[in-house]
């Protein structure tokens, strides 16, 4: 665009209609008179007006994916222009490290999605906004309590003791602790790099894959406004179904009644004796009948409310640009009194200072609080008392005293969960600032050099009260009170050359080589009270609890220093060429290895712009990729090749000191654990690009891995980290967008994202031992052994329950007919370890999004559909709600147990939970975890872009739906779950779990 010009009367206005060949009218077409700011957007049926200063006036009419095009007005006052596809599909630019690349020269494997698209579901965080977009890349969104990030996985689990999380590229600020917390709405396009070629730029960073994010920029022409706005009403898509009064009496009856046949001994002693109805009138009427019929799952998930804000402006001048974005969030919970609020603002500043000197900057500025009621997993804590909770006692007794469990004796005494959930609070507010500033210098067309200093400044909390009367969790204590505070700081420099050159009509090339610097540091606190006076002051004043605890404290810091490369070259358009090399040293790992080398190398090959193929009308692009590389993973904890002194408390002559002992023996030789991967892919255009087809296989071998390696106890030490396990994963991944149709007044799009992943562990040390990584619940759950998966359950095969038939094989085991019957694997008469297997699995075999959009005049309608396939998930919950008869009350499950006449049945018969009752890990807990879910569902209407004097670039109403619909033979909450307690590698084990919801919004977008 030339330089802008002075502003000059306006003459006449230009009216017109912009469409692709096709004749389909095109929405969001930039309209812009050369020369000046003065432009407007096409509306949804491709129209637009403009004032023009005169006849002599040109029109720039340019949008994503197709080519740019200047008409002049000369005497016409309508006009109708058609855009010719460039084929963005092809010539779309897409972000890669450092820099940016058109498709059709792209050699590695990424994935790529638009802000736009990622909004067109209802999404409070990135990787909600990503699941099931782009092949290859596993989203599980494992709890639905308000402010939860989701777990991010790229191309299976490479890793055992370190991160899996992918590494995050904010606007090049490396390393986003917590991306999650950005605003989708901020979002310009998202790209995910999968394979060596792409990843290598980030070398000891990359083997987890990376993800970059572009947020909006201003940009030149007229200033635009935006306000996007949603509003939901959340509520709980599944009830599970608790005991009613008279069921939990009657199970209550049978349980003392059976007691006789499994304790015989304890009941003839008087060990079992039940409460008398008659003697609780407060609960019973004179007939024995219960006056409270409390269903706690119903108290406690309740429908709630959620909302959504967003305003942006967007502008600039022809040499400077700018954008400011202010959003709000507030996400109720089904949970009771669970939320999540985020205040969120961004600043973004471009500008030419002179012809071969730009200058920019962006600041991110995040606040969140969410309040967490479901802490304390394992514990009794709110979901765990929703369906262990006696429904014969009411929430709240007529003098307002709170009912609870002990209430009726012989109950295990945990508080009714509405109490809980209003005495009991865990907030965790957050701070999060990101900035960038750069320079980018302009040498000459082919040579710039760009200087980059990002920052990211973090700071939380985590406050937390329990009350004074809260028995089973703070009533020992008199209230327990306890802050956690962690300030994060982090900063970057860096500086690289980029060379682009075309020799003649034939040569292309493009090189990057740069250096940087990374450090992160931060300090956290922790200060707990016991023993309140009263509930009032809460976490607010420590110093009211008359016992303190003793605070802790610790600082860490880690650094990294980088040299990188990449050189591209392209041949005719026909054959590219990548080489990639960066090479890392890190404070983290040994004095023998600080530094290391990651290199990759790919090629392509156009198939397409060969003669040969031009004559084959109905295929519009191939291209066939290869790719292989290193990548590292840095991201362990902090001095682990150096020796620890630990600290603890020691009594010496009645008094406490602290004593100091050696706790770890450092290792020297530590160094990356590293991924080698080989990407073969290929990318298909077909009939004009209706159909854009993406094709990767991959296999990648990560070697090196650290692991605790077991060491003699003569040693006064148990373990030492040490470089020495191996694992493999290799799968195919298969994209497809299609348009379907594409008329004037009606069109349909289709996509799909296919992925598989097969993992295997090939090597645990010199011995191969297997390795338990928990967690235990009431024995080992997951094993990690060589030649199985990572995530294989380890537990026992439930075979059903004993019947009267098999009586004498019962008491072979000591067992009576009504007791679970375990597959006695090595056949030795009893069951023990030993006769513990894998018995699932936690990641899934496939993957599959399939997403079709249809556009018919003003409407708008959209949905995808997400298949997980091959995958189980661990009830554990079971072992609470079937497993503790007499002392909790259940699920309605057990109305199903074992009886004389009913003896078909997994569930043991029921007995006091005194009276002998065997309860572990097994294949009855772990359930088919597979499902098919409605992810989303959008029906837009477009209103005409003028009301009043008022043009409107966009006016959209639309109304949505997310998990509409769920099909899973799993008979917990939700399938993809997980609670709490495990690591990294622990997904799909539920122990009370946060249900999720079915969430129902309406949304308006302006934008003028």
């Amino acid at each position: 665009m030339t330089e802008v010009s002075q502003p000059q009367a306006v003459v006449f206005s230009v009216r017109g209609v912009v469409k692709e060949a096709s004749g389909t009218p095109l929405p969001g077409v930039n309209v812009v008179e050369k020369g000046t700011t003065r432009g407007t957007n096409t509306d949804a049926n491709g129209a637009f007006q403009l004032d023009v200063t005169d006849g002599n006036a040109t029109l720039v009419f340019s949008s994503i994916g197709y080519s740019k095009k200047e008409v002049p007005v000369g005497n016409q006052s309508t006009m109708e222009v058609s855009l010719v596809s460039d084929d963005r599909s092809l010539e779309e630019v897409v972000v890669i490290g450092y820099g940016t690349v058109k498709k059709s020269d792209l050699t590695g494997s990424v994935g790529a999605i638009k802000g736009e698209k990622l909004l067109d579901r209802q999404a409070t965080n990135i990787g909600q906004a990503l699941q099931g977009r782009i092949p290859g890349v596993d989203v599980a969104v494992m709890s639905s309590a308000p402010g939860y990030q989701p777990r991010v996985r790229i191309r299976g689990v490479g890793s055992i003791n370190s991160s899996l999380e992918p590494l995050y590229v904010v606007d090049g600020i490396i390393g986003v602790t917590n991306a999650n917390l950005i605003n989708p709405n901020d979002i310009e396009s998202l790209e995910v790099l999968k394979d060596a070629s792409a990843t290598a730029i980030y070398g000891a960073r990359g083997a987890n894959g990376v993800i970059i994010i572009t947020t909006k920029r201003g940009k030149s022409g007229a200033t635009q406004v935006s306000y996007d706005t949603w509003g939901s009403y959340i509520t709980p898509a599944k009830y599970i179904g608790v005991l009613s009064s008279d069921e939990f009496m009657s199970v209550y009856n049978k349980a003392y009644d059976n007691a006789q046949k499994y304790d015989p001994e304890g009941f003839a002693s008087g060990k079992y004796v039940r409460n008398d109805p008659k003697n609780f009138p407060n609960l019973f009427d004179s007939n024995g009948k219960p006056l409270y019929n409390t269903d706690w799952e119903r108290e406690i998930y309740k429908p709630t409310w959620a909302q959504n804000h967003e305003l942006g402006v967007r502008g600039g001048s022809e040499k400077t640009s700018y954008s400011l974005a202010l959003g709000y969030t507030d996400q109720g919970g089904l949970m009771l009194n669970s939320w999540f609020k985020r205040y969120s603002a961004k600043f973004t500043l471009d500008t030419d200072v002179k012809k071969w000197l730009k200058l920019g900057g962006s600041m991110f500025l995040n606040r969140t609080n969410q309040r967490e009621v479901d802490d304390a997993s394992g514990g009794l804590n709110v979901p765990r008392m929703v369906m262990e909770a006696v429904p014969i006692l009411p929430i709240q007794y007529p003098d307002g005293s709170w009912g609870r469990n002990k209430d009726w004796p012989g109950m295990e005494g945990g508080e009714n969960p509405v109490r809980i959930a209003n005495q009991r609070m865990r907030i965790n507010p957050k701070n999060q600032m990101l900035g960038q500033i750069y320079s980018l210098l302009t040498f000459t067309p082919d040579l710039t050099l760009r200087t980059n200093f990002g920052y990211e400044l973090k700071f939380e909390k985590n406050n937390f009260y329990s009350g004074r009367d809260l028995n089973a969790l703070s009533a020992d204590q008199k209230g327990t009170a306890d802050i956690w505070s962690n300030q994060e700081y982090y900063w970057q420099f860096e500086n690289y050359l980029n060379y682009n050159k075309t020799i003649g009509n034939d040569h292309t090339i493009s090189a990057l080589a740069g250096l940087s610097w990374q450090k992160r540091s931060w300090e956290r606190y922790f200060a707990a009270a016991q023993n309140f006076i009263d509930d009032f002051w809460g976490y607010h004043n420590l110093g009211v609890g008359t016992s303190l605890q003793k605070p802790s404290s610790e600082d860490q810091e880690w650094s990294l220093n980088s040299y990188f490369a990449r050189l591209n070259y392209n041949f005719k358009d026909r054959y590219l060429f990548t080489v990639t090399g960066r090479y890392d040293g890190a404070s983290k790992f040994g004095a023998n290895n600080k530094y290391a080398f990651f290199p990759s190398a790919a090629i392509a090959w156009n198939v397409s712009q060969e003669e040969f193929l031009k004559p084959v009308s109905w295929l519009s692009n191939l291209k066939l990729r290869a790719s292989y590389g290193k990548t590292g993973n840095q991201e362990i904890g902090q001095y682990r090749s150096q020796q620890f002194l630990g600290t603890g408390d020691v009594l010496l002559g009645g008094v406490r000191q602290t004593g100091i002992w050696r706790s770890s023996f450092g290792n020297p030789d530590l160094r990356w654990e590293y991924t080698n991967q080989l990407d073969i892919g290929a990318d298909i255009g077909l009939f004009n690009n209706r159909v854009d087809l993406t094709v990767d296989y991959y296999h990648k071998i990560t070697k090196d891995l650290l692991l605790d390696a077991p060491i003699p106890w003569s040693t006064g030490l148990s373990v030492i980290t040490q470089n020495i396990g191996s694992v493999e994963n290799k799968g195919l991944e298969i994209g497809i967008n299609t348009r379907n149709v594409a008329t004037s007044n009606f069109s349909w799009t289709t996509n799909l994202a296919f992925s598989t992943n097969k993992n295997k562990i090939l090597k645990l040390g010199a011995n191969n031992d297997d390795i338990f990584p928990g967690p235990w619940f009431l024995g080992q759950t997951n094993i990690l052994r060589v030649g199985q998966p990572i995530g294989s359950f380890w537990g026992r095969k439930r075979l059903g329950t004993f019947s009267t038939s098999e009586a004498d094989l019962a008491a072979k085991y000591n067992r009576l007919p009504g007791d679970i019957k375990w597959a006695d694997l090595n056949n030795d008469g009893k069951i023990d370890g030993s006769d513990e297997t894998i018995i699932g699995r936690a990641y899934p075999k496939w993957n599959l999004n399939v997403g079709n959009t249809f556009q018919f005049g003003k409407f708008d309608l959209s949905f995808d559909i997400r298949f997980v396939m091959g995958v189980n998930t661990v009830n554990a919950t079971k072992h609470s709600v079937e497993d503790r008869q007499a002392i909790a009350s259940s699920s309605r499950t057990v109305l199903g147990a074992w009886t004389p006449e009913n003896q078909n049945s997994m569930i043991a018969e029921i007995r006091h939970y005194n009276a002998g009752y065997d309860t572990a890990m097994d294949d009855w807990w772990m359930e088919d975890g597979s499902f098919i879910r409605g992810q989303n569902l959008v029906l837009g209407y477009s209103l005409p872009t003028k009301i009043g004097k008022v043009n409107f670039q966009r006016l959209r109403v639309y109304a949505s739906a997310q998990n509409f619909f769920l099909v899973s033979d799993y008979s917990g909450y939700d399938p993809e779950a997980l609670t709490a307690f495990g690591g990294p590698l622990i997904q799909n084990i539920e122990f009370f779990q946060y249900p999720r919801p079915r969430t129902f919004s309406v949304g308006l977008n302006v934008q003028f």
